[in-house]
């Protein structure tokens, strides 16, 4: 059974962003991320892990964020912005019935 989610663990603030395009008059699109939501969270695993490249091995940080339940839908085209850093959301799991979100994320 899944652990309850206390209001006091969730200590960090963080916003989901959402990537959505801009035309210009000229006609020159641009991509941008604009804030979808921001919302106070829970660190609650954090590890790095190697990865291949094209230039050998690296590591990439992940951290798993716990969030409450928000009406607008994440998806795993958004990314998290936290403590000046950029993750992209790699995996979001449903806690108990609209309770709240699992969101993987893994920094870019």
């Amino acid at each position: 059974m899944e652990s309850l989610m206390r209001a006091g663990a969730l200590d960090r603030k963080i916003t989901v962003e959402r990537s959505t395009e801009i035309v210009a008059p000229s006609g020159h699109v641009s991509t941008v991320w604009q804030p979808l939501m921001t919302v106070r969270a829970e660190v609650r695993e954090q590890n790095a892990d190697e990865v291949a490249t094209g230039f050998g091995e690296t590591e990439a940080e992940t951290l798993i964020f716990v969030v409450r339940w928000h009406p607008a839908p994440i998806t795993t085209g958004d990314r998290i912005t936290h403590a000046g850093r950029v993750y992209n959301i790699k995996q979001i799991a449903e806690i108990g019935r609209r309770r709240g979100w699992k969101l993987r994320a893994v920094a870019s």
